[in-house]
């Protein structure tokens, strides 16, 4: 199945940030090729605290020969060591953030794991990258793609494209 995650930070070097964790991602069991990346995009903090660095943010899309309550499970374990603790708050800055979007035609509602990711939808900050990667991916329980969700979106929140370069 293919799966999507977004990458998130905006604390200390955050472009090596997701740098890192791409690779870490990578070098999953049952993660195989080929591997999608966005570029990484400048986006303003949504909901964090008061006077929030902005974020990085890019979106990767792979193989994945698993179970996604197991990938999900080790990408929690990729951001303790990348210096997320488990019992980092909510919409708090962080060092890095990674979420699974969506795990091929899957549906999953437990309390540690929604998928398709339940807010994706109306974050930009989300679906620009994954338009960029993946224009007409038909997420389950939609019937537009990526780039029709994406365009229905307000403009005025601030998604600057970065670099293409983070391998």
């Amino acid at each position: 199945m293919r799966v999507g995650v977004a990458l998130g930070s905006n604390l200390g070097d955050r472009l090596e940030n997701l740098r890192l964790a791409r690779h870490a991602l990578a070098r999953i069991s049952g993660v195989g090729e080929p591997l999608l990346a966005s570029a990484v995009y400048a986006t303003d903090p949504v909901d964090c605290e008061e006077g929030a660095n902005e974020f990085h943010n890019a979106v990767i899309e792979f193989a994945y020969d698993g179970d996604p309550r197991v990938l999900h499970r080790q990408m929690k374990t990729i951001e303790s060591a990348l210096g997320r603790p488990a019992d980092h708050g909510r919409n708090v800055s962080r060092a890095i953030d990674i979420d699974l979007l969506y795990a091929g035609a899957m549906e999953i509602q437990n309390e540690g794991l929604k998928v398709p990711h339940p807010r994706m939808l109306t974050r930009r900050f989300v679906l620009q990258p994954l338009a960029e990667i993946h224009p007409d991916l038909v997420l389950p329980g939609q019937q537009k793609p990526v780039s029709e969700l994406l365009a229905g979106l307000d403009h005025s929140f601030t998604v600057v494209r970065l670099t293409n370069d983070w391998s």
